[in-house]
């Protein structure tokens, strides 16, 4: 069949993209926080050979992100080549996937930083007399030229997601963000510490990690009581090598934070794994709590594969469930080797243990006194006397009615001299009331502990009372820190907690707004934190939990919660101290949650866009009867 040469080509649908575009559809990927350029910079960092590692940002990252490091440094063919996707130093062959032992890998991370921020490279190898420095803006190379650095390499982004407006749109607030710089941050602390690693924030220095042992740097990243709280794990098999440290039961939080796995050095998230370090605590863990662990696994690289998740944070085992059950076993025997965990001994009694106070105390002579003048014989009159006089005689029953005969009128008549009123009418209790008549019925009523069930003229409403005491407590705390009135109610004895250097930075940026609510401040350490004064609807017993919360509600987000900080904190705050499903209430208890749910300026949904209450009118329940 020949084609007519006066039909008109059709252009094809399918096209390539431009190296500039395809680059910025990758950055989707690879570059989704400042958090994400941090890590890429920090493992290209390791991945040189550094010995020291600075990381400094600036704005939460959103203006500066730089990385220094004393590594090998680039030449300038390999400058030039770093930006070019799949450009990569570790990969060979396809086989090389399944032996690495370095980080990145791809090739993607800098071609993708590059298409959406302005990248500045200063890079020197030890043997050069001159390094290289390199401009590149959204792709393009601006600056090429030579210039005299000190040995490695300095990466700076600026201005990430300068380019693409929309996506800088949908970043969070500095204070989330930065949460996520350090987390990132932490892992590769972690996961290297025979590395000095500096972090700056706004030309503040927040950490200064020399080289130490894993123990120490655990220490060093969290400070407060960490170091008493760590119990050794060490473990060695020819499936796995197992060591680190995991914490002891009484230091549980309620939230996921101090949780850290590491295979061949890099940091991964396994939920397998995390059930087996809680079947490993069963039974000595709270409900809803979690310890901290920092476990270190060594495998041969041939047994796993970690090209099945672009971020790399997760692992494919060859033999899950032998690993599994290693990981249990050995953290169950480090509790119970050190004393943490109840030892079960079937060859001793605790019965027979001498109490701790009468250790060294020798056994006292027991002493009798004897009555000389005791004489038995005399005693038998006085013994038939008190048994005559316990002897009485039955009463007579036959007519027990006339027991009550007069009893109304001597009550009347008591009443009466006291000053009371007694009422003759006597009065029957009915199923139906008459109507508009104030009775009891007419109250709330709790249902099922749960649901506040309260009669209205149209029907019956029902009010969910957590979520209804969540709104509650949202719109007073939202009074408190806008207006900044709040009550306070004073300690007898100040309060101290402990908190990690990062969740200290967050709340000292909180602060303001803490106090806002009726927390006072005595001292802020760097890491400790002093109170003195709690809002009135904090109990002492749970400002630990509250503040975690909250922390950990900053650092991920709360669903419908807007970017101010303020809103975050009062969604956060309700949430924690609203009272929960399962708590009893009293009648006046129910009867002022329904009355303040309903003084709400927006009464029918939750700070989480939840329906507080629902109503049931007459025609729905008469419908219910009809036949």
């Amino acid at each position: 069949m020949q084609s007519n040469p006066n039909t008109p080509i059709m252009s094809g649908i399918i096209q390539l993209l431009p190296d500039h575009v395809a680059n910025q559809i990758a950055a989707g990927e690879v570059v989704q926080r400042p958090a994400s350029v941090v890590k890429e910079l920090l493992e290209n960092a390791v991945d040189a050979k550094a010995t020291d590692i600075k990381l400094i940002v600036k704005d939460a990252g959103k203006t500066l992100v730089q990385v220094i490091d004393n590594g090998l440094g680039m030449n300038e063919d390999d400058a030039l080549l770093c930006f070019e996707r799949h450009a990569t130093s570790k990969i060979r062959q396809a086989e090389d996937l399944f032996a690495l032992h370095t980080k990145g890998f791809r090739g993607e991370a800098l071609a993708s930083i590059a298409a959406i921020a302005q990248v500045e490279l200063k890079t020197k190898q030890d043997q050069q007399e001159l390094g290289i420095h390199l401009v590149i803006e959204g792709s393009k190379l601006t600056t090429h030229e030579v210039a005299v650095l000190p040995k490695g390499s300095s990466f700076s982004v600026k201005n990430l997601f300068y380019n693409i407006p929309a996506r800088r749109n949908f970043l969070k607030s500095d204070l989330v963000e930065f949460k996520h710089i350090i987390e990132e941050f932490q892992r590769v602390a972690l996961a290297h510490p025979s590395i000095h690693f500096t972090l700056m924030h706004n030309g503040s220095e927040l950490f200064n990690l020399p080289a130490t042992n894993l123990r120490q740097r655990i220490v060093g990243l969290f400070m407060g009581k960490t170091n008493e709280k760590l119990v050794p794990v060490q473990e060695e098999t020819d499936l796995v090598l197992i060591q680190g440290f995991v914490s002891k039961p009484e230091f549980a939080k309620k939230t996921r934070g101090e949780q850290f796995f590491f295979v061949n050095d890099r940091f991964i998230k396994s939920g397998y794994l995390h059930h087996a370090v809680l079947a490993a605590y069963e039974g000595l863990l709270s409900e809803g709590n979690q310890p901290s662990y920092f476990l270190y696994l060594q495998v041969p690289p041939n047994t796993i594969d970690i090209n099945i998740h672009p971020t790399k944070t997760e692992i494919k085992f060859d033999d899950e469930q032998a690993l599994y059950a290693i990981l249990r076993s050995t953290i169950k025997h480090s509790l119970g080797q050190f004393n943490v965990s109840p030892v079960l001994d079937f060859d001793r009694d605790a019965n027979l243990d001498t109490p701790y106070h009468f250790k060294d105390k020798s056994a006292a002579t027991p002493t009798i006194q004897v009555d000389g003048n005791f004489n038995p014989f005399e005693a038998h009159t006085a013994r038939d006397t008190r048994s005559a006089s316990y002897t009485k005689s039955k009463p007579d029953t036959s007519h027990w009615e006339s027991l009550y005969v007069g009893l109304q009128q001597e009550s009347q008549a008591g009443f009466a001299a006291a000053g009371h009123h007694f009422e003759n009418e006597e009065i029957t209790a009915r199923l139906f009331e008459e109507p508009n008549q104030e009775t009891p019925a007419s109250k709330p009523y709790q249902l099922q502990r749960k649901y506040i069930v309260s009669p209205i003229k149209s029907g019956i409403v029902i009010v969910d009372q957590q979520r209804a005491h969540q709104r509650i407590l949202y719109e007073q705390l939202l009074v408190s820190i806008t207006v900044q009135q709040a009550q306070s109610q004073q300690l007898l004895f100040p309060l101290t907690l402990s908190f990690s250097v990062q969740e200290m930075q967050l709340l000292a940026e909180l602060q303001a707004a803490l106090q806002a609510i009726g927390f006072v401040f005595e001292e802020l350490q760097q890491d400790q934190l002093v109170l003195s004064g709690l809002p009135p609807q904090l109990s002492q017993s749970e400002v630990a939990g509250v503040l975690e919360a909250l922390l950990h509600d900053l650092a991920e987000g709360i669903p419908g919660a807007s970017f101010s900080t303020n809103d975050t904190i009062a969604k956060s705050m309700a949430r924690s101290l609203a009272v929960k499903s399962g708590a009893y209430l009293s009648e006046k208890e129910q009867d002022h949650l329904v009355n303040s749910l309903f003084a709400c300026k927006d009464a029918a949904v939750s700070p989480f866009q939840k329906p507080t209450f629902i109503t049931i009118s007459i025609t729905d329940i008469d419908k219910k009867f009809t036949l």
